[in-house]
């Protein structure tokens, strides 16, 4: 029989340009291989989504950043399910055409993959997202009208959905330097900040699953268009990826002293709870075996909650971000690994009960602990 799961967090932070995980859902293979390795993986959508792509695997938990922290921080549990109905969440800013699009992307899930999808409303007033990028070059966004989103998602949970997909109209820029920096590789994705923004307010607010997909319109071919971000150009839309994702997101049950949350993993009736994948006991931070992340990207909420714990951290230096808050600036005590194949493995020798430190050379001798206060 093999070794128990060791629950592992994947934190990959969004709009900051890591050279895995920055683009359109190219770190979902090394989200794969630790989910192989750890048996159970908790990680945010960005690490996940990839447009038209995705990859369905019940060893891999889909949590929204804000319940993330929360997670880490004790706060929340995290339950498996075996299914959700995911109401969609339109924006009033997308054109009839763009709009009719998102309708179809979200029929050809129910029809091709069978997920529980609706009701659908549309936001009383245009969203007004607005993009930005800060001095360093990472990506942030504005809402011009937060509350018609949270009128939107009260509308939905009413009406059963125990998820939220949300497509919003972004801004369109095709001859922006940045999003040709983006297309071939060496940019920020700049559409992660706002996405962030959307999807907190509605998890904090209704303590249901939620994650966001943008609508733009489509883009003129590239021929030099860089492999990670080759998903967003394969169709009209980039929501399937959320649909899948959020069809089995664990549901979100507070713990003492957490955050009071309003959705239905308190107070819906049973006509819109998720369904309970056979018992499956629930996740808190306390299980977590392992926290992965970029190494320069060390600084976030979840991770340092993590680390007071004592939680081993391990940072993959072969991730480069705009971002350089390594281990020598937080004086962290960290397990360093190249990429994410040796995280992998470093993961599964936590999983096994192996030291790491043994698995390198050279191997240093074990020294005497001389007592300072010897007896006689």
């Amino acid at each position: 029989m093999g070794s128990p799961p060791l629950a592992t967090l994947l934190l990959i932070p969004t709009g900051i340009g890591c050279a895995v995980g920055g683009y359109a859902g190219d770190s979902l293979p090394s989200a794969r291989l630790l989910a192989a390795a750890s048996g159970c993986l908790i990680t945010h959508p960005n690490a996940l989504n990839g447009a038209s792509l995705f990859w369905s695997d019940r060893r891999i938990h889909y949590v929204e950043g804000w319940a993330l922290d929360r997670f880490a921080a004790g706060e929340l549990a995290l339950v498996p399910v075996s299914g959700r109905r995911v109401g969609l969440l339109l924006d009033a800013a997308i054109e009839p055409e763009l709009r009719q699009r998102q309708l179809q992307a979200a029929e050809a899930c129910r029809a091709t993959l069978g997920l529980a999808i609706g009701p659908v409303v549309c936001s009383d007033q245009p969203l007004g997202v607005g993009l930005s990028l800060g001095p360093s070059g990472s990506s942030w966004g504005t809402l011009r009208n937060p509350e018609a989103l949270l009128r939107a998602g009260a509308r939905l949970v009413a009406a059963g959905a125990t998820a939220i997909a949300v497509v919003a109209r972004f801004p369109d820029d095709p001859a922006s330097e940045a999003l040709a920096a983006y297309r071939h590789g060496s940019g920020v994705d700049a559409l992660a900040g706002a996405e962030a923004v959307i999807s907190h307010l509605l998890v904090e607010r209704f303590g249901i699953p939620c994650a966001h997909a943008p609508a733009l319109a489509p883009l003129p071919l590239d021929p030099a268009l860089d492999p990670r971000a080759a998903a967003e150009e394969l169709g009209h839309t980039f929501l399937p990826c959320v649909l899948v994702g959020l069809s089995r997101a664990p549901d979100l049950r507070p713990l003492p002293g957490g955050p009071p949350l309003q959705g239905s993993c308190q107070s819906s009736g049973a006509a819109s709870a998720p369904l309970q994948a056979g018992g499956a006991a629930a996740l808190t931070a306390a299980d977590l075996g392992a926290v992965v992340a970029p190494a320069g990207a060390l600084g976030g909420e979840a991770l340092l909650a993590c680390a007071e714990r004592g939680v081993p951290v391990i940072a993959v230096s072969g991730n480069p971000s705009l971002l350089q808050v390594d281990a020598a600036a937080l004086d962290l005590e960290v397990l360093e690994a190249a990429t994410y194949a040796e995280a992998a493995g470093l993961v599964l020798a936590l999983r096994e009960g192996l030291d790491p430190a043994v698995l390198r050379r050279p191997l240093d001798r074990l020294a005497l602990l001389h007592d300072p206060h010897p007896l006689g």
